[in-house]
């Protein structure tokens, strides 16, 4: 179902939200904050229901204006993604994760943002996570592919994704789903700048995430992007953080000898980064990796 939100001003706006059924009260709560956005075009909200009945997911959305939709591609997130994507007759689209929420004026902020050419915009957000709520902004007012080689930029995140629809589709060959929002990022941002409305715009909520502690998908997933995307190797920052990530990952997984290894290709890279000592000191069994987590998601931060 469409709604109208005011005039039919601007580029109308289809609103993909993927679920797997276990998060009613946030899913609701997810397409609430889509609907009460002032944006003046028409927008389209389509719930995908990735590995759950529909009917569950009808039921958890009653008596709100949405289309809910099966996945019809390849199961997981970049699949129901594209699902999404497919089902959107309108001109622009966007994503929400279904445990974050849009905050008040991010769709028309952004639109505004895209004005100046852009076909790919985000914004900042806030994360919440153990009762705390940290705005995260990219300090700037387009992104571009070597800021996502440098930094993940986290406020560059799934749920801020608005995009020209027809112009670039989820890639699925991401394992376990994993990355598959950063190379989406990094693909549109060769291909032009990304525009930012760089205030919190969107409330990330951390903590409930399918992919929180699967490490065997983390290293597959970033693996695959240096292997996809290999100017990641060639910013000595860039690739410093994702050898940093592999060595945590694999200390998680009390892999101690692959964990050494990266953490030894992570200090080659830059010296200076945090992530090889942090790994070194899990994988040694002196921190625990999910209080690792935990402090670094207080202050709005992720390995």
């Amino acid at each position: 179902m469409t709604r109208q939100t005011g005039s039919s001003r601007g580029p109308s706006v289809g609103v993909v939200i993927c679920t797997r059924g276990d998060r009613s009260e946030w899913l609701r709560e997810a397409v609430r904050g889509v609907l009460a956005q002032d944006y003046a075009g028409a927008c389209d909200v389509v719930v995908v229901a990735d590995g759950v009945d529909v009917r569950v997911v009808e039921d958890q959305v009653a008596g709100l204006p949405v289309r809910v939709l099966p996945n019809r591609l390849s199961p997981g997130l970049p699949g129901a993604r594209n699902t999404g994507i497919a089902a959107c007759g309108s001109d622009l689209v966007a994503f929400c994760d279904d445990d974050d929420v849009w905050l008040p004026g991010k769709l028309t902020a952004q639109v505004a943002a895209m004005d100046a050419g852009a076909w790919f915009a985000s914004c900042g957000i806030e994360v919440e996570y153990g009762g705390r709520v940290v705005p995260r902004q990219a300090g700037t007012e387009t992104v571009t592919a070597a800021d996502l080689v440098r930094s993940r930029m986290v406020m560059v995140h799934s749920s801020t994704f608005l995009f020209r629809r027809g112009v670039i589709w989820v890639d699925e060959s991401a394992p376990g789903g994993q990355n598959e929002d950063w190379d989406l990022a990094l693909r549109a941002a060769k291909s032009r700048p990304i525009a930012c409305a760089d205030r919190p715009l969107v409330r990330v909520r951390w903590g409930g995430s399918h992919y929180a502690s699967r490490w065997s998908d983390r290293i597959a997933g970033l693996e695959w992007m240096l292997a996809r995307h290999p100017e990641l190797t060639g910013d000595s920052r860039g690739a410093a953080r994702v050898y940093g990530q592999l060595a945590f990952a694999h200390a998680a997984l009390r892999r101690r000898r692959a964990a050494a290894r990266w953490a030894a290709r992570t200090w080659a890279a830059r010296p200076t980064e945090p992530r090889a000592l942090l790994a070194l000191a899990v994988a040694a069994g002196l921190l625990p990796a999910s209080a690792v987590l935990s402090l670094l998601h207080q202050r709005g931060r992720g390995i």
